[in-house]
């Protein structure tokens, strides 16, 4: 069992490994470039006006944004990683997630990369595990202890089968999924959120979400980081292709965000999938999401310090607070869902 999360925590550093060597990760296809949004050159407001404020389980948040999943490990990089960007989510008052947390349930060395409320005592930390778990002997007990080691304000429960069909080692078992979700989301004592990792929630998956109970769901579209392509990279043989194959695989993030908000607009949805500046993030919510996942650009900085990352942080803010302004929407409850912000095709 030992051997088995020693090597959980390897393939987390190649992770990091391949997304730094290979540019191609990023697939940068997510929709949003479809949309244009009509400027106002009398806006009617003054930029002092604008409140990014949003709430977000029970806490409030500067603007609209999740620092999206990204890595947990037995591993000093790893570790300084998590231990930056939480303390930057605190910092600037954003939420953070944390990445899968399957490898600190039986390596306590792992526990110390999740251990973050001290960094990040009052805003909003969501726990990270595989729903496909729930499959090969993961519960409630799991669950918890996720959260507990976070002290978590929810759980996300992610999903993975395309990751996990080129993965060399991956857990392909998604049978009978939606009824464990459903009583992970009955028993656990804090939120529960489904989330994809890059390939979209089609409305059939959001419907099975919502029959489980779920109400908050990150789309997590295609259209950023290609797991697929970074699960080539692991492959034994790279005369193998099945990861480049499917490496565009997936719902466009911006296609599945409308798709998914016009047919359920009384859900929680966070966009996530290519999300790089505030424009797109003005775009996204205008889509129906009310909050942005974006993890990828804030990796090289969360590498080198919290200053750097709260630095990145702020410039989304103050690109957001001007796409705003350039609206004319004075905060998010004048720009969700009005379609009247994009320009006709």
């Amino acid at each position: 069992m030992k051997e088995q999360f020693a090597r959980i925590n390897q393939r987390k550093r190649e992770h990091l490994d391949i997304i730094a060597d290979d540019q191609d990760i990023e697939r940068s296809q997510n929709g949003l470039d479809r949309y244009h949004l009509q400027h106002r050159a009398l806006p009617e407001i003054a930029l002092d006006d604008i409140d990014t404020r949003v709430n977000f389980l029970g806490k409030t948040l500067s603007f609209p944004l999740i620092i999206s999943s990204m890595t947990g490990g037995d591993d000093e990089l790893i570790c300084r990683i998590n231990r930056n960007l939480a303390q930057a989510a605190e910092a600037c008052q954003v939420a953070m997630a944390v990445g899968s947390q399957r490898v600190m349930m039986r390596e306590k060395g792992a526990q110390a990369s999740f251990d973050l409320r001290e960094y990040a005592p009052n805003t909003v930390l969501i726990g990270n595990l595989g729903a496909v778990q729930l499959n090969y002997d993961f519960g409630i007990r799991e669950c918890q202890q996720a959260v507990e080691i976070l002290s978590a304000d929810g759980l996300y429960l992610h999903l993975n089968p395309l990751q996990e069909a080129i993965q060399p080692e991956g857990d392909t078992d998604f049978s009978n999924l939606s009824d464990k979700i459903a009583q992970i989301n009955r028993d656990l004592n804090v939120l529960v959120l489904l989330k994809e990792v890059g390939c979209g929630l089609s409305l059939a998956d959001i419907a099975l979400g919502i029959k489980a109970g779920i109400r908050y769901f990150d789309i997590a579209g295609r259209g950023g980081t290609s797991w697929s392509r970074i699960e080539y990279h692991r492959r034994r043989n790279h005369q193998d292709t099945l990861g480049l194959i499917f490496q565009d695989w997936g719902l466009p993030m911006a296609g599945a965000l409308k798709q998914a908000y016009q047919h359920h607009p009384e859900q929680f949805f966070i966009a996530s999938g290519g999300i790089r500046n505030g424009i797109d993030m003005a775009k996204s919510i205008i889509l129906g999401a009310q909050l942005c996942g974006i993890a990828a650009p804030f990796l090289a900085a969360a590498q080198e310090s919290a200053e750097a990352v709260i630095a990145q942080i702020q410039q989304l803010q103050q690109q957001y607070r001007t796409a705003l302004f350039l609206l004319g929407c004075k905060n998010q409850q004048q720009l969700r869902g009005q379609w009247q912000y994009f320009l006709q095709d």
